[in-house]
């Protein structure tokens, strides 16, 4: 069980750092038929997606896309409701 936890934590860990490359990669205004572009933008738009359209039904177009924050905000609140349950 806790090898299974740790796993999850790992790869939480990991999909975070991809957000935060999507998000730095995406200032800079990367080609977007490079390969590690697109798998970035595949691996990641499933998450970030659905937290962008709700943010946007909300806060209307702003200009600057705060889903990033918003998902890894999420991804570690998961991570410590994760772990108050197992300590209890």
């Amino acid at each position: 069980m806790y090898l299974l936890i740790r796993l999850l934590f790992f790869a939480i860990d990991v999909y975070t750092i991809l957000i935060i490359i999507r998000a730095v990669i995406s200032w800079i205004r990367p080609d977007p038929y490079n390969q590690l572009v697109q798998m970035l933008y595949k691996v990641t738009e499933p998450f970030l997606g659905p937290i962008r359209k709700f943010i946007l039904r909300y806060t209307g177009n702003m200009g600057i896309d705060f889903s990033p924050l918003v998902a890894i905000i999420i991804l570690n609140l998961f991570k410590y409701i994760i772990r108050r349950i197992l300590l209890y």
